[in-house]
């Protein structure tokens, strides 16, 4: 074969289409959840994207679930509580995480120049908490929903109802740890406020 022919057929080859699975269902998009060693802003965007997608979209058939031995519609429906119960407190930890990249943990004063660049990124923190809490009291509203049903045993997701006991227990309280960052943050950006050219 000439090179031309061959150059030709690979370009042929490189413009077709390549065809892929879309992705319709719950499951779908979180399976594409992954935590990585080192949690860069845009990892954990990406992971909040694939999670919040998830939380958004229908949940495939029964028969494909990540819980086992689904066989009736009750069981169906507590596997649908404990998946969204299980994805926002995810989303909460994600954000936590997002919000410790933006968040100062304490204002030295070599910080001083810098002083309206820290106080964005104090601002930029304190959203990202508030966002946090959001998903905690829906994650709080799936265990409540949850643990109102009778109990049975789905095969696969045995970790998400140690959640829910550990949520309906108090066991696992986002409330405290968001309000303990959002406090410790008022007062970092009260010290950076209260620098002024004498501080460096």
């Amino acid at each position: 074969m000439k090179p031309l022919a061959i150059i030709f057929l690979l370009l042929v080859i490189i413009s077709l289409p390549l065809f892929a699975d879309r992705i319709l269902y719950a499951e779908g998009f979180y399976k594409l959840y992954h935590h990585h060693l080192i949690m860069y802003p845009d990892d954990s965007m990406e992971m909040i994207a694939y999670l919040e997608a998830a939380l958004s979209t229908d949940f495939c058939n029964p028969l494909y679930a990540i819980a086992r031995g689904i066989e009736n519609k009750k069981q169906w429906e507590r596997y649908r509580y404990l998946f969204n119960m299980h994805v926002n407190l995810k989303l909460v930890e994600l954000y936590l995480i997002l919000g410790s990249k933006f968040d100062k943990q304490v204002a030295y004063f070599y910080n001083a120049p810098w002083k309206e660049d820290n106080l964005n990124s104090l601002e930029w923190a304190e959203r990202i908490y508030q966002k946090a809490f959001h998903y905690w009291k829906d994650a709080l509203g799936w265990a409540v929903k949850a643990d109102r049903m009778v109990y049975y045993e789905l095969k696969g997701i045995e970790y998400w109802e140690d959640q829910r006991f550990r949520v309906i227990e108090g066991e696992l309280d986002y409330r405290d740890i968001i309000n303990h960052q959002i406090q410790r943050l008022s007062k970092v950006r009260e010290a950076f406020e209260a620098m002024d050219e004498n501080t460096y």
